[in-house]
């Protein structure tokens, strides 16, 4: 029994790190409302935009992939 668990268990990890990968293969995309914000600013320059939640969310524009996007100072609460 003790080598059935640890067969199971070893075969448990194996499968987590291909689903892990799968994460840095797409990796997120900012939402479109973080690259509205920041429409016709500069990188630096300080935004804010609501969430589809209707958060509000404040952000300093920076350049991600060639594009403008607002970086939030602090995450959304999910």
């Amino acid at each position: 029994m003790n080598k059935t668990a640890i067969l199971i268990g070893l075969l448990s990890l194996s499968t987590a790190g291909c689903f892990a990968k799968g994460d840095r293969e797409h990796p997120r995309q900012p939402p479109p409302e973080a690259i509205e914000a920041c429409e016709g600013k500069a990188e630096g320059e300080t935004v804010s935009f609501e969430t589809p939640r209707g958060e509000t969310v404040e952000g300093t524009c920076t350049l991600k992939d060639e594009t403008l996007v607002a970086m939030p100072e602090r995450r959304p609460q999910r």
